[in-house]
């Protein structure tokens, strides 16, 4: 049960494939986890069967927990975070218009207000300020890498989407990069082409990276990477100046294969690269710390 002096919010995880729900605690500055519930997306591709799918999740997420306030949830763009409304085409595309808002409140008895929407790489950021690999950094970017390449940035514990050195939106993944954008170079497809081209066999990440301490092909693709992520970061990151550069996203979890190659091409500025410490967790936790600094 939620103590007296405890507040606590419901904070979901929307994802490409799953959907991660919890109640997040907050006592005193920190933020800690109940326990996390997931499930892929629903079968039926519908806006109602997925509001069931986030009552369910929440439900499940919420038992045990008294007075829990709301609910936070980190959505990938483009979404209309103010209105609770999906303006993605090419994914989730059966939530186009839909008012999620006004839909998950109506199912759990809330008012309006009581559901909030934050971009999925801004909550990732936030987790890792609130309570991970940012935690008292003044100057912060989050670049999460997987499907594609999501990024935020951060000042003394808040995400700007504008300002000095910061693209529009926050967003780098699809800035000018060698001939196409930057996403085409640091993507799970990238990773995926590179190893195709040099093997003729198309092999999930994982799989490569499995492979990478007796495969030098495996291992260079890996290296590709780093040279191309430092390159894309010093880049895009040259004029913000952030002190730490948070690496989180699916494929943070082979930087020991690509960093070092990515820190040689980031020499003579000043930032730190860190590896996510919340991994799958952070966007969860940002979420509620979006909330409770609201």
């Amino acid at each position: 049960m939620t103590a007296a002096s405890e507040k606590s919010v419901l904070v979901y995880d929307v994802g490409g494939s799953h959907v991660a729900a919890a109640v997040c605690l907050d006592g005193a500055g920190d933020y800690r986890l109940g326990p996390v519930v997931s499930a892929p997306h629903p079968a039926e591709q519908t806006s109602p069967a997925f509001v069931d799918l986030l009552h369910s999740l929440g439900v499940g997420a919420s038992a045990g927990f008294s007075g829990v306030l709301g609910a936070a949830l980190a959505m990938p763009g483009p979404f209309d975070y103010q209105a609770g409304i999906s303006r993605m085409r090419h994914k989730l595309p059966y939530l186009f218009g839909v008012d999620l808002r006004q839909a998950l409140a109506g199912r759990f008895a809330w008012q309006g207000s009581q559901v909030r929407f934050l971009n999925d790489a801004a909550a990732y950021l936030l987790g890792e300020i609130g309570a991970g690999a940012a935690r008292g950094v003044t100057r912060a970017v989050g670049i999460t890498l997987g499907t594609g390449i999501g990024s935020a940035f951060g000042v003394d514990g808040h995400v700007v989407t504008e300002g000095p050195g910061v693209p529009p939106g926050g967003e780098i993944w699809n800035l000018p990069y060698e001939g196409g954008i930057i996403e085409d170079a640091l993507s799970t497809r990238a990773i995926q082409g590179n190893y195709q081209r040099r093997t003729g066999t198309l092999s999930e990440v994982a799989a490569i990276a499995a492979a990478a301490a007796d495969n030098p092909d495996a291992a260079q693709v890996f290296a590709e990477f780093g040279r191309h992520l430092g390159l894309a970061l010093r880049m895009t990151l040259a004029t913000f100046a952030p002190n730490v550069v948070v690496i989180g996203g699916g494929i943070s979890r082979s930087a020991h294969l690509f960093l070092p190659a990515a820190q040689r091409e980031l020499q003579g500025l000043n930032l730190e690269l860190r590896v996510s410490t919340l991994l799958d967790h952070a966007a969860l936790v940002g979420a509620a710390v979006a909330w409770f600094n609201d």
